[in-house]
């Protein structure tokens, strides 16, 4: 019999009018929450915002959340075969689900 990981993922645009989602995944040593939120949004979900840009060689820092309320990367955080809460960063502005703005002020497009 395989093992899962459950995911319980922040859902919503705001975050005082959003909801947990709860997700089954299959679990395989060695994963990613990232392999975990990607294996979501292919077979599950896929509505479910995520932001990442794995061709930076791990890099990138767009995979930011909050897993079981420390910040991790979820490239980098090991899936496991548990329950394992995803939020947004909390000290950044929510866009969609784990989408937090991540660019500082003066690097942000403007419409002029």
């Amino acid at each position: 019999m395989s093992e899962n990981a459950t995911l319980r993922i922040w859902r919503g645009l705001d975050v005082n009018d959003g909801r947990w989602e709860t997700y089954e995944v299959p679990f395989e040593a060695g994963q990613s929450v990232l392999d975990g939120l990607r294996w979501i949004r292919a077979n599950r979900d896929p509505t479910l915002a995520i932001r990442f840009s794995c061709i930076n060689a791990n890099a990138c820092k767009e995979c930011m959340v909050e897993l079981d309320g420390e910040t991790v990367y979820a490239c980098t955080a090991r899936l496991q075969a548990r329950k394992m809460t995803l939020a947004p960063l909390s000290n950044k502005k929510l866009l969609r689900d784990l989408v937090t703005e991540i660019a500082p002020p003066t690097e942000r497009f403007r419409n002029s």
